[in-house]
């Protein structure tokens, strides 16, 4: 009986295996869930301001302003909670000095990240309120010009870092399983003519 379909199923099985050691070991080993992976710290370079950490109690209301000096660039910004249970919500009201206001978010997930457009510099006004149940910590983040940042340009970035080698991963795998389906139908197809050729016999 001949083997060709083994070695490629075998050599499936070796891509889809690499890729996921790959996948492994490029994650920080204490990032385990959403509670401690810290957005700030992964996209280190990419953010112009990020807020030390703010408790909130159930009902109780935060204030982050942020002064924006460009009026060409979109405004990221980003909530994280950086110890998200389910259940945890915020409400978030977006205003300048003058009250003009910029928008209304809801969050009920461990991050939230959105983009503004300003046509001038202003000094911006974050009100977030504890909507939920139990006492949250967050913290708050900035970038002005996040296309330009040195997280997406630099590749020694903690971000570049962990990207890369998800991407070549994610080949990988997909390579792998095409690689042992073809390896399986090969199998098949030569147990078929195996049994036909015992048969003429």
């Amino acid at each position: 009986m001949k083997k060709r379909g083994l070695y490629i199923l075998v050599f499936g099985v070796i891509s889809v295996t690499l890729s996921l050691t790959i996948a492994t070991t490029s994650i920080p080993t204490n990032v385990t869930g959403p509670e401690n992976f810290s957005m700030a710290t992964m996209f280190e370079g990419m953010f112009d301001e990020i807020t030390n950490e703010i408790q909130i109690s159930p009902g109780e209301l935060a204030y982050v302003s942020y002064d924006v000096s460009s009026n060409s660039a979109p405004l990221l910004w980003g909530i994280q909670i950086s110890d998200y249970v389910s259940g945890d919500k915020l409400s978030i009201n977006i205003s300048n000095i003058f009250g003009d206001s910029y928008g209304q978010f809801v969050m009920s997930d461990p991050i939230l990240f959105e983009a503004l457009e300003l046509s001038q510099s202003d000094n911006l006004n974050f009100e977030i309120k504890n909507t939920g149940s139990r006492t949250v910590s967050i913290v708050v983040m900035f970038s002005e010009d996040p296309e330009n940042s040195d997280a997406l340009a630099n590749p020694d970035s903690p971000l570049m870092n962990m990207v890369v080698p998800l991407l070549v991963s994610g080949f990988l795998l997909v390579i792998g399983i095409i690689i042992s389906i073809i390896g399986v139908i090969v199998i098949l197809v030569d147990l078929k003519n195996n049994l036909d050729n015992k048969k003429n016999y």
